[in-house]
């Protein structure tokens, strides 16, 4: 699978922005603040439905369109098994009537449309439909960071992989807020306890299915994610990739489901004093281990990009065994690398259908990985091929009209 075709219009910097995009690697390069990161966020949005680093969606639709009420548009053309498929991720954003609080400055929201085919669909629908892979400088918080993180890392690898996944996860979100709201009622005397029986089961037939999903995927990832270490250290360090559920997982659904639900009456007590479910898969985590040391405590940077890399590519591994190979993001990491890291890692993801790298030059590129490449220059809001790989590539032209109605390009 690969993107053919990509359109931005009022997404963040860009007002307009439309190219063709080959196969193979692809290099953009250019100076900070150009807009590098922005087109592989839109890639990313495309398979995901959601930005890699917008903490409201908002944020994603430029400013000037925001308040001029103009539509962002993220437009993409993909081929695969089954052929073309255009994908658009559409803004509207609105105005939010001023508050006490605000009575004077402005305040706005989106609304968020996807569209595939032609034809409206969820989130849902659009998760593993086009797998990527992203490589970022945020990558150690995989390593360093909160539990959270890492539960979104095992999430997003398993609901390309797995779409039904992603369903599971949606369900059991909703179940898990509303059982949070009647403990509260229970902690405030203000209902009983048996109610909670209903939402028990619910919780933890959702909770079981994502927990046994879980523990299958790190069994999967643990092994190739070993052999990537100790390949990108040159068998200095073994890793051990140890998931550490909330409800340990059993044999199967229902056994895991049987533990579920023990685990939640011996924890009632406590959860109608806080107020909040205090087991399931909202509180899993998994820890990352080389030569007997906890990596998540005790990691360098340095270590920890190398197991940052190491997830990343080992993500990689498990999407091209389940659904064949996903698209390549790698967003300004190679100047953080030594030469034999960016070594391995490019000899790595030139392999894939499509690959592309941001860089602000061209110094981290050796000679013939640049042999093979489609280089691309972002300046002042374009994107124009540059070097021998440009008669690959041919700018496209900009489309004003309406990308939620236009007939595709």
């Amino acid at each position: 699978m690969h993107l053919s075709h990509l359109k931005l219009v009022n997404f963040r910097s860009f007002r307009t922005l439309e190219f063709d995009l080959p196969q193979g690697p692809t290099i953009l390069t250019g100076s900070n603040a150009q807009g590098k990161t922005t087109v592989l966020e839109g890639i990313y949005l495309l398979a995901i439905a959601k930005s890699f680093r917008a903490e409201n969606e908002r944020e994603v639709v430029n400013w000037q369109a925001t308040s001029n009420l103009e539509q962002a548009v993220v437009d993409g053309v993909i081929f695969g098994e089954e052929g073309r498929t255009r994908i658009i991720v559409g803004y509207q954003p609105f105005q939010i009537p001023p508050t006490i609080q605000n009575p004077s400055e402005p305040s706005y929201s989106v609304r968020k449309e996807i569209r595939v085919g032609g034809v409206k669909r969820t989130a849902a629908d659009l998760v593993g439909l086009m797998n990527v892979v992203l490589f970022s400088a945020e990558d150690i918080d995989l390593v360093q960071g909160s539990p959270s993180l890492r539960r979104r890392y095992l999430d997003i690898l398993i609901s390309q992989a797995d779409p039904s996944y992603l369903r599971s996860l949606q369900r059991y979100q909703r179940v898990l807020y509303q059982r949070n709201q009647l403990l509260k009622f229970l902690r405030d005397g203000r209902a009983k306890e048996k109610e909670l029986e209903f939402w028990d089961q619910e919780l933890s037939q959702e909770g079981a299915l994502i927990t046994q999903r879980r523990a299958q995927a790190v069994s999967a990832v643990a092994d190739t994610a070993r052999k990537t270490l100790e390949e990108l250290t040159e068998g200095r360090e073994e890793l051990q990739f140890n998931y550490q559920p909330s409800v340990s997982p059993g044999s199967d659904v229902e056994s895991t489901r049987e533990g579920f639900v023990k685990a939640l009456e011996d924890s009632r007590r406590r959860e109608v004093g806080l107020g909040s479910t205090v087991v399931g898969p909202h509180r899993d985590d998994f820890k990352l281990v080389v030569n007997g040391v906890d990596m998540g405590t005790y990691s360098s940077r340095g270590q920890a990009r190398t197991l940052a890399l190491t997830l990343r590519l080992s993500e990689a591994s498990y999407l091209t065994d389940y659904k064949g190979q996903p698209i390549v993001l790698l967003d300004d990491i190679l100047s953080e690398l030594d030469a034999q890291r960016r070594r391995q890692v490019l000899d790595r993801v030139v392999g894939y259908h499509q690959t592309l790298i941001t860089a602000t030059d061209l110094g981290p590129f050796e000679a013939d990985f640049l042999a093979q490449a489609s280089i691309y220059q972002i300046k002042d809001g374009l994107v124009e091929p540059t070097g021998s790989a440009s008669d690959q590539v041919t700018p496209a032209a900009v489309s004003r009209s309406n990308p939620l109605t236009t007939s595709s390009p």
